[in-house]
């Protein structure tokens, strides 16, 4: 397929989306189907032309003047694919599968309109609603740290050290573009490309099947380690999801003591049992709703509460979502961030470490959240994660958002990650 049928296809996809309100993996899986004519290079550029307007949705609607979705596909090849108008028409001109060339209205808009001139949420490509939240969390920056939210994402890999090192894995990924990561300890990283460029299939590596490396953003790796888990202690991963922090805190202890992951939907920990066999993990007991793990309230040196969120700190990597979040969607999440902070807490010791840890960037959901749990719960104190992260990885790195050094927020911008927060509090009885 040439660009112009690349380009005709995203706009049936996009389409297909906001008729039947679809996710986007639904509707590019689906148009593969019905298109078996098109190889994986192919497949592979439209869901980059997919994904990029999906991140720029709003202020490429700006500068196209239209919120029609030919316009938003031909706006994002001119902002993101390295074409002017002329170059772009000539790429169009001719194509019986591409959509029309740009009109010169359709030029002149985008040639004439200023993004610095358009409202702020619209240059952050954000929901309106959400502009309060991100200036209370990053000042006069938020809209800088939400553009670099609005970009494509790296392939981050974390080196199960159970398994391999980072020079063994760099070396059987050696035909990527793999590099060590700026601040996660056993992180890879695999740097996006640009236009139709497509992402290394990183599982169909031997590496990987052998449970060298794990795919695990580096923001997640590095919340992981601030974990801070020793060999031999005994750990409750509360909302354990699919395990990829429970595979961290594995390597991390050694495979010495005990992890114990808990979820509430059995749904979510299927991959878990195959992903903890893979990385040869020795340490885990897996327990789902229907299990009755009461014996180990109070027992817990270390409980992680990786809680339900509004994911804004990975819109990166799954754009659709921001358009889709809601007012009642974050009030839900907040309810479901106090039940798991409350049911969880309880099993800590006194003595041991509560750690609570979101993909979002919404301080309502972070330091507010966490603010009133400590205010209701007086037998934990706050620490200072900061101080762990100086102590862990160093101080010529990257820093992440902080007030106080005391919570951190990583975002795209300050730390080259999904958004992650992480605070940290002792009991005391």
């Amino acid at each position: 397929m040439r660009l112009g049928g690349r380009a005709q296809a995203a706009i049936e996809v996009l389409n297909d989306m906001d008729r039947r309100k679809r996710p986007v993996s639904q509707s590019l899986k689906d148009w593969g189907a019905d298109h078996r004519f098109a190889g994986s290079g192919d497949r592979a550029a439209i869901g980059n032309i997919v994904y990029d307007c999906l991140r720029k949705k709003s202020s490429t609607q700006y500068l196209m003047d239209s919120d029609k979705t030919r316009r938003l596909v031909l706006g994002i090849l001119l902002r993101e694919w390295d074409f002017d108008v002329s170059a772009l028409n000539a790429v169009l001109e001719g194509d019986k599968f591409a959509p029309d060339p740009l009109s010169d209205e359709e030029a002149a808009a985008f040639n004439s309109r200023d993004l610095l001139q358009a409202p702020a949420h619209i240059q952050a490509d954000i929901p309106e609603w959400l502009e309060a939240s991100l200036h209370a969390n990053f000042d006069e920056d938020w809209v800088a740290e939400a553009q670099a939210m609005a970009a494509r994402p790296p392939v981050d890999l974390r080196v199960n050290t159970l398994k391999s090192g980072q020079d063994k894995v760099l070396k059987a990924l050696s035909k990527t573009s793999a590099r060590r990561s700026t601040i996660a300890r056993h992180g890879i990283r695999i740097d996006p490309g640009a236009g139709p460029a497509r992402q290394s299939n990183v599982q169909a590596e031997p590496a990987f099947q052998k449970g060298w490396f794990e795919i695990q953003d580096e923001g997640s790796q590095i919340v992981s380690d601030l974990v801070f888990a020793r060999p031999g202690e005994q750990v409750l991963d509360f909302c354990a999801g699919a395990g990829g922090k429970t595979l961290a805190l594995a390597a991390n202890m050694e495979n010495r003591g005990q992890i114990h992951a808990y979820d509430s939907d059995k749904n979510r920990l299927k991959p878990i049992f195959e992903r903890l066999r893979r990385a040869g993990v020795r340490n885990a007991q897996v327990h789902g709703s229907d299990d009755d793990f009461s014996d180990l309230v109070g027992r817990m040196d270390r409980v992680v509460v990786d809680a339900p969120c509004t994911g804004t700190g990975t819109w990166r990597r799954h754009p659709h979502t921001k358009w889709k979040l809601t007012k009642e969607a974050l009030e839900n999440r907040l309810t479901e961030q106090e039940e798991a902070l409350s049911q969880a807490a309880p099993f800590v010791r006194p003595g041991g470490y509560f750690i609570y840890i979101t993909c979002s960037v919404l301080p309502e959901e972070n330091e507010g959240q966490f603010a009133v749990f400590l205010e209701e719960n007086p037998q934990f104190e706050l620490l200072s994660v900061g101080e762990v992260w100086q102590d862990l990885l160093g101080y010529d790195k990257p820093k992440p958002w902080s007030s106080d050094m005391k919570t951190i927020t990583l975002t795209p911008a300050s730390t080259g990650t999904d958004g992650f927060f992480c605070a940290v509090a002792q009991r005391s009885t």
